[in-house]
């Protein structure tokens, strides 16, 4: 068994609702992107598998385990996703980073 971060360009099975989502985020924040008249910048971070607590809402079991091994493997730090974020924000103010996609270099 695999676990791995589906996110909006990566689907694994039994992730196509979360995957779903994540489009649906993608495509909103394009809208507010286009719609903006005032200068407004919108960045969307794709996050990949990143080390969070996720796994400890989840009841004891194989896929709890899987998840727990895979983070320990190859997860992302925190730290990752808002040094990505930072950057986005220290552009120039004619600059927009539209879209930052963050994972790890392991990741299948």
């Amino acid at each position: 068994m695999e676990i791995s971060g589906a996110w909006n360009v990566k689907i694994v099975p039994t992730m196509g609702v979360y995957a779903a989502t994540k489009n649906a985020v993608r495509t909103l924040t394009e809208a507010l992107r286009q719609e903006s008249t005032t200068g407004l910048r919108v960045t969307e971070i794709s996050p990949g598998f990143v080390a969070t607590n996720l796994g400890d809402s989840m009841p004891e079991g194989p896929i709890k385990a899987a998840m727990a091994a895979r983070m320990q493997e190859i997860a992302l730090p925190p730290e990752a996703v808002a040094k990505a974020i930072a950057y986005a924000i220290d552009q120039p103010p004619e600059v927009e980073i539209g879209s930052i996609a963050i994972r790890p270099t392991v990741q299948d």
